[in-house]
């Protein structure tokens, strides 16, 4: 990271208040840009193992693939590598309140104000977590294997997920170029749910061109799954809707809660969720952002001929719609 980059960033986070957090951030960015190096460096390293320079070969065949045919950013990103070491680059916090899915929403100078927090240390994560979870919050805390920089900087590929399987690495990759090719601040179920559809029909796409039928067929069973998880946890959000509505006493409300995310988390491990997570406001709040405004997306896309150019411009056009407008659109209203 360079001096004036790291300038730069500075001169930003000093605007801001709670110092303390900032600089974590600043430290944490500039530690993963200090540890990256060239991909073909990374190949031609005899240290490195041949499973790794598979991994890199596929995802560069990926990255082209993201600028000639998804009319993605043609830039530094993804075309060096960093190994971390650890399960995620950066942790995030959720909170929302017991009663509600409205999630909390932090603000910053760059992306404007998100549903979560992001901390570059576990532990910090963990302690800002249970600040909430005394204040009576729902919270979640959630590994992250990658974000986007917003194009302040050339973001690296890592060793937190390049393992992945193909599918799930493409459209992790493709889901955060997007995110530098078009990003509204402030209002993330936009953002949230056109790098999603840019992610997973791009992947798709990527995996049907380049011949990888067993992976194309693999990642659609996993998108399937997906679809019933969200599908379950769609009609959970729908009866805690209905349930915080109501007049009832904080203790019978809590007890139906309760028993409501007692009966979903079930259904959820039949259905073969090993993610982990406890259910709660905080993570149906989370997933909301990422998902709600995915099929007027996928509508879009469809109505431009499937062609992601246009797609890209299109989008361009709604986001520059005031935001009632295009929180209506995005409800297909």
């Amino acid at each position: 990271m360079s001096r004036a980059a790291l300038a730069a960033l500075a001169l930003l986070l000093a605007a801001c208040a709670e110092p303390a957090y900032y600089l974590q951030a600043l430290q944490g960015q500039a530690a993963l840009l200090n540890a990256r190096r060239p991909v073909a460096e990374v190949e031609a390293d005899p240290a490195s193992s041949p499973a790794l320079r598979r991994q890199l070969a596929r995802i560069g065949a990926a990255r082209e693939f993201a600028v000639h045919t998804l009319d993605l950013p043609d830039n530094g990103s993804y075309r060096r590598y960093a190994a971390l070491g650890r399960p995620a680059v950066v942790w995030t916090v959720t909170a929302a309140p017991e009663f509600s899915l409205e999630a909390q929403r932090w603000c910053f100078v760059v992306a404007g104000c998100v549903p979560y927090r992001g901390y570059f240390e576990p532990a910090a994560a963990r302690a800002e977590a249970v600040r909430w979870h005394r204040q009576g919050f729902d919270v979640a805390v959630s590994p992250v294997p990658a974000y986007s920089s917003l194009g302040w900087f050339d973001d690296p590929l890592l060793d937190t997920f390049v393992g992945w399987p193909p599918g799930r690495v493409a459209e992790l990759i493709f889901h955060e170029l997007a995110h530098q090719k078009l990003y509204v601040a402030g209002d993330s179920a936009f953002n949230e749910a056109y790098a999603t559809t840019v992610g997973r029909l791009g992947a798709e796409r990527w995996l049907a061109a380049s011949g990888q039928d067993q992976a194309l067929a693999d990642y659609r069973t996993e998108l399937e799954r997906q679809r019933l998880w969200r599908e379950l946890l769609g009609e959970l959000r729908a009866a805690l809707q209905e349930l915080y509505a109501s007049a009832l006493p904080p203790a019978e409300m809590r007890a139906r809660k309760d028993a409501l995310l007692m009966r979903s988390a079930g259904l959820l491990a039949l259905l073969g969720d090993r993610r982990g997570f406890a259910l709660g406001n905080a993570q149906l709040a989370l997933l909301a952002t990422y998902e709600d405004a995915v099929p007027a997306f996928e509508r879009l896309l469809h109505a431009c001929g499937d062609d992601f150019a246009a797609f890209h411009r299109a989008a361009a056009r709604i986001a520059a719609w005031p935001a009632a407008r295009r929180a209506a659109w995005m409800r297909g209203h």
